[in-house]
């Protein structure tokens, strides 16, 4: 599904819309009235004017079947940001959103057809470009980080991270030198680093070709190196902290990924995994978070 706008689709609401989201423009959400913005988590009006591009079109604006959305996206989006923001379930969503169960249903249809993790990867191109950098990386960092799980979340995705003691699951991220996420895996937190890097550093190297050299911790040290250069042709560089060092350091390179788990610890409902089911293959996709 392409994220570009449609040339000249078809228009099915006459009446001037007050929102320029497609929903309104094109589909049926100007029979719902317009929120009232609010939460700090709400979209500012230059937010939304430098997102909007980027929207992916939904199937039924491009003729592909389907019927035309009857919520604007802009609340949409509004709601799942308060979500995680706010560490709230889906059934809590506040009654000034559309119903929880139709919040729902957009997000989990975004995801299933990869529009998320499109519209994720469109943005930080956007980012990296307003910083002078090309919109592709070519390094990167990855680190993991264990949190706290859920009572939901079931005991073949739970562990006990033995270094940490942190019970619960493993995040294993990898980001270009500005902190900004390109691969999210999520595991048992009795993982171990190097078994979980193969399967990041693979697909990192499947989405994002250009990149050719990757820094890591200790914990990645070992037989990683030489397969990362024979099999997926990638340098792996190691960031270890000295012997003589006490206490909290800035490391080279790694404090980058450390500010990102920073950020993501921000959003309340990223301070514990409370996720009940996972993807198949190799951990959980959370690129939009």
């Amino acid at each position: 599904m392409s994220l570009l706008y449609a040339s000249e689709p078809v228009r099915f609401n006459s009446a001037a819309p007050s929102c320029d989201c497609f929903a309104h423009v094109y589909g049926n959400a100007a029979d719902h009235p317009d929120r009232v913005r609010r939460y700090p988590s709400d979209m500012t009006d230059e937010e939304w004017v430098a997102i909007r591009p980027l929207l992916p079109v939904p199937a039924w604006l491009n003729g592909r079947g389907g019927l035309p959305e009857g919520y604007c996206h802009r609340q949409m989006l509004d709601a799942v940001r308060y979500l995680v923001a706010g560490g709230i379930s889906w059934r809590a969503m506040p009654a000034d959103f559309p119903a929880w169960g139709r919040v729902y249903a957009f997000f989990r249809r975004w995801r299933e057809h990869g529009l998320i993790a499109e519209f994720h990867d469109r943005l930080r191109g956007k980012v990296r470009e307003l910083e002078g950098r090309e919109a592709e990386p070519t390094a990167g960092i990855i680190d993991a980080q264990s949190v706290r799980d859920a009572a939901t979340v079931p005991a073949a995705s739970h562990g006990y991270d033995g270094g940490k003691k942190v019970p619960g699951r493993k995040r294993h991220i990898a980001t270009d030198t500005l902190g900004l996420l390109l691969v999210v895996c999520v595991t048992a937190a009795n993982i171990g680093d190097r078994d979980a890097a193969t399967g990041l550093l693979t697909r990192l190297r499947r989405l994002h070709r250009d990149i050719t050299l990757v820094w890591a911790d200790g914990g990645h040290t070992g037989g990683l190196i030489g397969w990362c250069r024979d099999t997926l042709a990638l340098t792996l560089g190691i960031v270890k902290r000295t012997d003589n060092m006490e206490g909290f350091v800035v490391l080279p390179r790694r404090w980058v990924a450390e500010r990102t788990f920073a950020w993501l610890m921000n959003s309340r409902r990223l301070t514990r995994d409370y996720e009940t089911l996972n993807r198949p293959g190799f951990g959980r996709d959370l690129r939009l978070w």
